[in-house]
């Protein structure tokens, strides 16, 4: 077989969800450094060659990346039903997305910008329940935004996230700074000494709560704020018109 055959041959058998796959698992095994092109085609056994017929350099590999992260939020909130749980639906499914991919929180934040059919996806779906909500187009983007990077501080912020460290020594680094902490002279930072297992534990249930606590707070602010939008419009509509513009429910 010559070379040209077998380049094609290559390409015949390389479908480009393969090479996402994975990119994918060596950016959650090693983090995004680790995914070059020619590190995917030795995984794959074949010839970086193969590799271009889909991504012809890494920033492109890593779109189509993010593309996947993106396509795995679940945005099948319905169109009926209140509008505050359905935007918690859908920032509670970017969290869990970004919990299951290490590499996926660097990911998003350094390819923000929305070009591909999912990420547009999300972002309609969540622009469409906040204009349910009350909110015009300008607050209802700023919300949005303040969503998706809400999703990513929560993960990048949880204690002991670091995706380039092994289990083992995630534990022990959380352990010596919850030691660093407790030590303090307690006279100085008594807050601190008594926070030191909470600022720094890393276990499963200490990590749900860090989620669930950050996801409530987002959403009661976004609620609260539709309570003001609200109260804005009626105030602008009696100001103008004389009569009360109905009132939307907060949620």
């Amino acid at each position: 077989m010559t070379s040209t055959e077998a380049s094609d041959a290559e390409r015949t058998r390389l479908s480009k969800a393969a090479v996402i796959d994975r990119a994918l698992a060596i950016g959650d095994a090693e983090g995004l450094e680790a995914v070059t092109i020619r590190r995917v085609a030795n995984e794959l056994g074949v010839t970086p060659m193969a590799l271009y017929w889909h991504f012809r350099a890494k920033d492109q590999l890593l779109a189509g990346l993010a593309e996947r992260i993106w396509g795995e939020i679940d945005i099948d909130v319905g169109s009926a039903g209140d509008w505050a749980q359905q935007l918690r639906r859908i920032l509670e499914s970017l969290v869990r997305v970004l919990r299951a991919h290490p590499c996926a929180s660097q990911l998003l934040a350094s390819t923000e910008k929305l070009h591909g059919d999912a990420a547009l996806g999300v972002t309609e779906t969540t622009l469409e329940v906040l204009r349910r909500g009350g909110f015009d187009a300008v607050q209802a983007s700023e919300i949005a935004r303040s969503g998706l990077w809400t999703g990513l501080m929560l993960v990048m912020s949880a204690p002991g996230f670091d995706p380039a460290l092994a289990d083992a020594e995630r534990a022990e680094m959380m352990r010596r700074n919850q030691v660093r902490l407790a030590m303090l002279p307690p006279d100085r930072y008594p807050r601190l000494v008594e926070a030191a297992a909470p600022m720094t534990a890393c276990a499963t249930e200490h990590q749900d709560f860090h989620y669930t606590f950050g996801i409530d707070l987002f959403i009661a602010g976004v609620q609260e704020m539709a309570v003001r939008a609200t109260a804005e419009r009626a105030t602008t509509e009696r100001t103008t018109t004389g009569r009360e513009s109905p009132p939307v429910p907060a949620g």
